[in-house]
């Protein structure tokens, strides 16, 4: 008994996973001869055979990839495709999904920097918002490069006149040939563990393309993005770009340029000195002579001319202000008497005692003055009192009215 068994579909489903689990089919690059190109207008899909002289292969490039290709297919073109190998289950076979599509004519160069290029920046490796600035003044500088040739030697020249307090840090290294990328990563891996290094140069004097083709290095790109350290790319002519160009913190046209980029100029910064301390000794005169006008003006005032006078002048206004000031206190006086003797005549008005002496009287009773026949009844026991002392009374009977 056969355990496991698979459908047709579940078989090709299988090894469609397989394929596309294998990392280095999901994302690679073919060159071959295109055969039995066909072009499903209605869909827009093209459908060909990949060739090369001992095998083919058969491709397909959805619409949305293929609107991108620039140059016209044809049978018999050589191209290099870009994309991923899988399985169409339908029908079991395997074939390739191209993504990108280039004329093989470009070289293999050519193309090979444009792949990593599009590759990185696919990425987020050459965006802007990763760069950092050069520091302004550093104090010790790595330089990459060969030790040999006329770049090192213009870049070590332009750094000495440029800015000689700053340290140069000499790292030879190969800068083509087949261990050049390789030799470059562990030299910086070295200089990234060095705490004390604020810039780091790399590059190398102009060239072919296969001279510089060691700068178009993918693992060496990756080095120099993952760098703690702001890195100059200093590589070939102006008009040569390197994929080590584009990750840098900052590219320079030429290695020349970089010692330029690197350091500031000794002569600029003292002649700028120069014009800050000639500003701030002419913004101190000027605070001078503006004191000293001010001083000038108080020691000319009548003041500092005459002081005596001053003085006199001075007690006659201190005489007028005392004498206002025992007027305006006197009538203050004046007129607290009166409004007391007001008041002390308004209170004697308004004394009960001397309404009990005109004849009349008060009663208390309980401790609380009686003002309504209310307030007692008979046989209660009140206090009478008269102008010249009191009388105990005894309530016989109360009537109210005029009963």
């Amino acid at each position: 008994m056969i355990d496991n068994i698979l459908t047709v579909r579940q078989l090709n489903l299988y090894v469609k996973s397989l394929l596309e689990g294998d990392r280095r089919l999901v994302d690679t690059a073919v060159t071959g001869e295109i055969s039995n190109f066909k072009n499903h207008f209605s869909s827009g899909h093209w459908y060909f055979t990949l060739k090369d002289k001992d095998a083919s292969i058969r491709c397909v490039m959805f619409r949305s990839s293929a609107s991108r290709v620039t140059f016209n297919v044809c049978d018999g073109m050589l191209v290099t495709v870009r994309g991923r190998v899988s399985l169409y289950e339908k029908d079991g076979q395997y074939q390739f999904y191209a993504e990108e599509m280039y004329d093989a004519g470009e070289g293999d160069l050519a193309l090979k920097f444009k792949l990593i290029k599009e590759k990185l920046e696919k990425e987020g490796l050459f965006d802007r918002e990763s760069k950092r600035p050069i520091p302004k003044f550093p104090k010790r500088i790595a330089v990459i490069t060969s030790d040999t040739g006329a770049a090192v030697q213009d870049m070590m020249n332009i750094l000495g006149r440029r800015y000689p307090v700053c340290e140069i840090v000499m790292c030879p290294v190969l800068v083509q040939g087949e261990n050049a990328a390789s030799d470059m990563i562990k030299t910086l891996d070295r200089v990234y563990s060095l705490s004390v290094i604020d810039t780091v140069i790399i590059g190398r004097g102009g060239g072919s393309a296969e001279d510089l083709d060691a700068f178009n290095n993918e693992a060496l790109a990756r080095k120099i993005y993952e760098s703690p350290i702001p890195v100059i790319s200093a590589v070939g002519h102006e008009t040569d770009f390197t994929i080590c160009d584009f990750v840098a913190d900052k590219r320079a046209a030429t290695p020349s340029e970089a010692a330029e980029l690197a350091v500031p100029d000794k002569d600029k910064l003292s002649d700028d000195l120069f014009k800050l301390s000639n500003s701030i000794k002419n913004m101190f005169a000027s605070k001078y002579q503006v004191s000293e006008l001010k001083l000038s003006g108080i020691i000319s005032a009548n003041a500092f001319a005459n002081p005596f006078s001053m003085i006199e002048s001075r007690y006659q206004q201190l005489d007028g202000l005392t004498e206002n000031a025992k007027n305006i206190i006197t009538e203050k006086i004046k007129s607290g008497e009166n409004k007391f003797s007001l008041s002390l005549t308004q209170l004697e008005a308004l004394n009960p005692l001397k309404v009990i002496a005109r004849g009349f009287s008060v009663a208390e009773c309980k401790g609380r003055i009686v003002k309504s026949v209310a307030d007692i009844s008979k046989g209660d026991s009140f206090t009478l009192r008269l102008s010249d002392g009191c009388a105990n009374c005894l309530v016989e009977d109360v009537r109210k009215g005029n009963e």
